[in-house]
This record gives structure tokens, sequence and C-alpha cells, in this order.
């Protein structure tokens, strides 16, 4: 004998069909208006753009991070990079203070200067304290070692926090003009619509948090990578905070011990 066929579907409206090119996740109980049509998350429609001066705080407390550094662990002349930097945080802040609303290529290359910088220089940094730590030549003591190493770390989050909000879709700009359909990061927000803020895009905040997560717990936590630079990115600063926070760790609880 055969199998016995499955029960037809109950009788009613077929569910409609998804035709607006949206993923699954974004058409499953969307966002109604009043008007009874869908409402476009503000991360898929063209909005205002996000203001600069949280991305400008950051770098800012980068920099007086990596001054903060000992000698032996910041390139030299010791306050040539961060003088570079600082002024191209002051070239942004008077070029372009407000709301990042179009994609200017030079201010777009001299963001892009300035994070590498600040990325060089906690790069930098980061080696030497590795460096001086495995061959026993930091003479810190375990206060002092536990000042540059978490300098080194919250640098580190706020680094990685800025390439993630420079990169992702295009970068602020390209973000609000919203016409790169496929992101690099899936934040909760767009995995669950239904329960998310229509009006809700991704902000430097965002970024940061990612960031955090990912060098506390050496992995994603709620935001996912998409991408495959997205994922190395990811993976790269997940190992340089092991590392730093293992040798770091160890070598003060030895000291102060």
């Amino acid at each position: 004998m055969g199998a016995t066929p499955p029960d037809p579907p109950p009788p009613g409206p077929s569910p409609p069909e998804n035709t607006s090119g949206e993923p699954a996740a974004a058409t499953a109980n969307p966002v109604v208006h009043a008007d009874g049509k869908a409402a476009v998350p503000a991360w898929r429609r063209r909005t205002r753009g996000e203001v600069r001066w949280p991305v400008l705080v950051a770098i800012g407390v980068a920099i007086a991070l990596q001054v903060s550094l000992p000698e032996d662990l910041t390139p030299q002349p010791r306050y040539l990079l961060p003088g570079v930097e600082a002024l191209l945080l002051l070239v942004l802040l008077v070029l372009n203070p407000r709301h990042i609303v179009r994609a200017s290529g030079p201010l777009r290359i001299a963001g892009l200067i300035l994070i590498a910088l600040v990325s060089l220089g906690n790069g930098v940094a980061a080696a030497q304290l590795v460096y001086l730590l495995v061959t026993g030549g930091l003479g810190q003591t375990g206060a002092g070692l536990l000042w540059a190493g978490g300098s080194v770390f919250l640098t580190n989050i706020l680094v990685f926090a800025l390439w993630y909000w420079e990169l992702d879709r295009g970068g602020p700009a390209m973000r609000a003009l919203g016409d790169r359909q496929f992101p690099d990061f899936v934040f909760p927000q767009m995995a669950t619509p239904h329960i998310a803020d229509p009006h809700w895009e991704p902000r430097f905040a965002d970024y940061l948090y990612l960031s955090s997560t990912n060098a506390a717990t050496w992995g994603p936590a709620d935001t996912l990578p998409l991408t495959r630079w997205a994922k190395l990115i990811m993976l790269l600063q997940s190992a340089i905070s092991l590392v730093t926070v293992a040798l770091v760790v160890a070598r003060a609880v030895n000291i102060l011990g």
C-alpha cells in the first residue's frame, strides 16, 4: 500500500508571498503603519545620518590613552604620532563636526588615515608590551603594569570599534544612503524587526558594544559577522585581547604575589 497523503492545509487565505526583496527575517511579523503598510527599517532606507562627535570623542580618548603609556611602549619620538593624530582629529572636527550626510572622498580618506595611525600606535604598544613581558624587560610595578595593559586593552576596543563603524556597509555615509542591501554585521534589531524600533539603525555606540563584547568574550555575542573581512578582523581583535590579558594578568599576579 502507498503512503497516506498528507492532510490538506486548512481553508483560509494563504500567507502573502515575499516580493519585497527583503530577507525573510525582515518580512516576518513586520512593524506596520496605521495605513496597514509595512514599515521599512531605518537601516534599509535613506536617513539623516549620524552625528560625528561620539567618534571624535572615542578617538580623543584613544590618543589620551596612548600618551599615558610608559615611554618604552610608545613609538619614538614620543609625541609625534599623537600629535599627527590630534591634527587630523582637528581637521575632521572643523570640516564635518555634525551629521555625516554625504560621502566625501577626502574626509573619508582622512578618517581612515586617522584610524590607521591610532591602530599603528596601539599595535606597536601591544607588541612592545608582549615582548617586554616575555623577556622580563618591562620595569613596572604591578599597578603600573596593570595600567599599561589596561590602556592597551581599552585602546584596542576603541580602535576596532572605529574600524567596524567605518567599514560596515561602506561606512556611515553609505549607510545613511541605504544603498547597500547586504550588511557586514547583523545586529539583533535586524534579525528581529518585529520587536525593534523601525527607526533604529546602527550607530557608533552599537559598534563600540560589538567591539567590547568581542574583546571581553573572545567571540561575538549578539551581533554576528557575515562577510569574510568582518570575521577576520574580529578574529584578529580576539587574538590581541587574549594575548594581552593573559600575559599582563599573569605577570601582574606574579609581581603582586
